[in-house]
């Protein structure tokens, strides 16, 4: 119960105040201005990547990142012998997710554009590229294709940020993007 009741109970059908109507109109135009405000800078900011999700199994998956591997490894990386793999421009390249890795190391060319694939063989885990602003939850089952374009040269890391076990802090990728030759 109100502490002062309306003195008509049919409160909703007395005329709005002129304040009241500006405030509606002025928040039903900010809502349209954020609408079309992100979809603009959906293709004009160049920031939010296109995806699309693809149902395969983690065998297939692995099979094909490592032939990708195998035909376009440059050296390996680490005591761990992980492949740094450097494919040429417009092709479709792999990533897989596994406990407690990203595999393998990507090495791209600045201004040139890429398909990456990305899936888990075993769990849940997420692709946060740094210093970028790119998060994308990676499933096992699925694949997930986003076109790349690489703009500045660098070492960038691959972080999950999906928490996957004890050992889900060691879980760094890296993809490094160097000038064209």
């Amino acid at each position: 119960m109100a502490i002062h009741p309306p003195a008509d109970r049919l409160w909703w059908k007395e005329p709005l105040a002129t304040s009241e109507v500006i405030w509606i109109a002025v928040a039903f135009l900010w809502g349209l201005v954020m609408f079309f405000t992100m979809i603009y800078w959906h293709f004009a900011g160049e920031q939010n990547l296109s995806s699309e999700a693809y149902k395969i199994s983690p065998e297939k998956f692995a099979e094909r990142t490592e032939a990708m591997a195998a035909k376009y490894k440059v050296r390996e990386e680490g005591d761990t012998g992980v492949p740094v793999v450097r494919p040429p421009a417009g092709t479709d390249i792999y990533m897989f997710g596994r406990l407690w890795e990203w595999w393998p190391v990507l090495e791209l060319e600045k201004d040139k554009t890429y398909r990456l694939h990305l899936s888990s063989l075993d769990w849940q885990h997420g692709f946060s590229l740094q210093p970028t602003n790119i998060n994308l939850q990676i499933h096992p089952g699925y694949e997930m294709v986003v076109t790349l374009k690489p703009n500045k040269t660098g070492e960038f890391s691959v972080v999950c940020n999906e928490f996957c076990g004890v050992g889900h802090h060691t879980m760094v990728g890296r993809i490094y993007v160097v000038d064209a030759k």
